[in-house]
């Protein structure tokens, strides 16, 4: 009798919905290194690559050497979220032929990069926008996690709440992706 109790509540915990860990968001960087027509070209890019506007980043400092002004706009990003995310992730995956290095994995999150957009599944080369690298950063979370971003009552995230870097490797097997 006391035998069956712990068996119910040990799988009562590995079905437990707050404990499922779902994909939160992938943002899409490309690092232009100026503005002027070469950004404009990445934004078109992104939007056609994503279905969404792109959003420019701006450098923080003045580098004379490589002739970049603070304020000025030398990048694009793009945040995806729900199912438009986990498509984009299964396309950039595909391109690195479902492989990541353990280094590029942390607790809950993980990057990698693409050297060429062309890379991507079903995308073909246009020679008026040129060939562009891309970053990848792809964020997980747990149901629960909104205590710490909510304006109201903001709270903690416990600390056996949060994703270690084995479960996010786990997460990525679950995928079908190699962790080497």
């Amino acid at each position: 009798m006391i035998e069956a109790k712990a068996e119910a509540k040990s799988e009562e915990k590995k079905e437990n919905p707050m404990r499922e860990i779902i994909l939160d968001k992938v943002v899409i960087n490309i690092g232009v290194g100026e503005s002027g027509e070469r950004h404009k070209k990445a934004m078109i890019l992104l939007e056609q690559l994503t279905g969404q506007k792109p959003v420019p980043t701006y450098a923080t400092q003045t580098i004379r050497n490589f002739g970049i002004r603070r304020g000025e706009a030398i990048g694009v990003k793009v945040t995806l979220r729900g199912e438009k995310a986990m498509d984009f992730l299964m396309k950039a995956l595909k391109v690195k032929e479902f492989k990541l290095s353990r280094r590029s994995i942390n607790a809950g999150n993980f990057s990698f990069g693409i050297q060429e957009h062309i890379d991507l599944p079903g995308v073909d080369y246009d020679p008026d926008i040129g060939i562009f690298g891309m970053d990848v950063c792809v964020v997980l979370k747990r149901r629960g996690y909104r205590v710490a971003r909510r304006r109201r009552c903001r709270s903690k995230v416990g600390s056996k709440h949060r994703i270690t870097k084995e479960e996010t490797i786990e997460w990525l097997r679950s995928l079908g992706v190699e962790v080497v």
